[in-house]
């Protein structure tokens, strides 16, 4: 699937210890790679990285990617050929409720990344996770292009367009060399799959709510999102760090990757899908004052990585929920068997 790129390739992850950037560890060890974590700690007991055991499985260092000198020295002691940077302060609502953290450990942490790269005579390729929120919303109804304008009306969304402002200079001004590294940004929004805990996010606190048999209580029912399972994009960054890393800035640049239409569904359709998957369940609608906080209709348009990257979509949204909901299902049983659970999913994403 990408040509046993990361077979013995050492490969950094920032983010590691949060819910993408675990997924991705476990499937590069799948790979054969040889994964390197920078993080800081996991926030709860319960989340993927801790479920799954990948302390014991990945070296892993705890540090904040604000530290541009430790950050350096990280790199030049682990001498990384392939680079995901994840790491970043995520949840649109702790935006606004800490703008200064979110915009520090968004934009300036990126740009520590970006340093480290350049300073790293070993880095082939690297790819930098930002979101779909990063472009400028207009509520349209057509998918935005990576053509299209950034922006951002909270601190998340704009703290994220800086950061492809940031990884779009560094390309032209520092890594634009043959010998440099090739790197490339990827926006993607609303992944779900098992082992999130955050806050203020839809699919844990759907779970939350379930396994206290109370009603799951919607903010923004009416709000339409591309959901796609977390394998989804995690196979457009594992299809584009190949190829950065075997054919060179051909596909350096931004990139989107999100599912089909068909899987562009209101809030309350996914809690309701959850809601049957899990066999029982109630749904409570508030929608004061959900406005001020997301958009209601944000999709991208894949057709660049689509017809390059000869990526695509391989759920449908049946398929994506089923997978998550089984995910968290079996979060209550030993951390073998859970991770031995992401990696059959794996294998069975791999052999659709």
């Amino acid at each position: 699937m990408f040509d046993n790129i990361y077979k013995d390739k050492k490969v950094i992850i920032t983010g590691d210890t949060g819910f993408k950037g675990s997924w991705l560890a476990i499937w590069l060890l799948k790979l054969g790679a040889d994964v390197v974590g920078i993080s800081l700690p996991p926030q709860t007991l319960r989340d993927n990285y801790v479920a799954c055991g990948l302390s014991e499985r990945i070296a892993h260092i705890d540090q904040d990617i604000r530290d541009d000198e430790a950050l350096c020295k990280l790199f030049a002691e682990y001498n990384p050929e392939i680079v995901f940077h994840l790491a970043a302060q995520a949840i649109v609502l702790e935006g606004y409720q800490d703008p200064h953290n979110t915009y520090s450990t968004n934009f300036m942490g990126t740009v520590n990344v970006l340093e480290a790269i350049r300073h790293t005579k070993s880095v082939k390729a690297g790819v930098f996770i930002t979101t779909d929120k990063c472009y400028e919303n207009r509520e349209w109804v057509y998918g935005y292009r990576e053509n299209d304008r950034l922006g951002g009306n909270d601190p998340y969304s704009a703290s994220k367009a800086a950061c492809e402002m940031a990884v779009a200079s560094y390309i032209h001004s520092f890594l634009n060399g043959t010998s440099s590294a090739n790197i490339a940004s990827v926006r993607a929004g609303n992944v779900i799959g098992g082992g999130d805990w955050g806050e203020n996010r839809i699919i844990p606190d759907c779970i939350r709510a379930l396994e206290k048999n109370d009603p799951i209580i919607l903010r923004n029912p009416g709000a339409v999102r591309p959901w796609q399972h977390v394998l989804e994009p995690l196979s457009g960054y594992l299809k584009l760090g190949s190829l950065l890393y075997s054919d060179g800035k051909t596909f350096a640049g931004p990139w989107n990757f999100g599912p089909s239409s068909k899987n562009m569904i209101t809030v309350k359709e996914l809690a309701e899908k959850v809601v049957e998957n899990w066999g029982h369940g109630s749904i409570l609608c508030e929608t004061e004052n959900s406005e001020k906080f997301e958009a209601n209709v944000l999709h991208l348009d894949i057709s660049k990585a689509v017809n390059r990257l000869k990526w695509q979509p391989k759920l449908d949204f049946d398929d994506t929920v089923r997978y998550t909901v089984d995910e968290y299902k079996v979060s209550a049983k030993k951390r073998e068997a859970i991770y031995e659970q992401r990696i059959e999913h794996i294998i069975k994403y791999m052999d659709i």
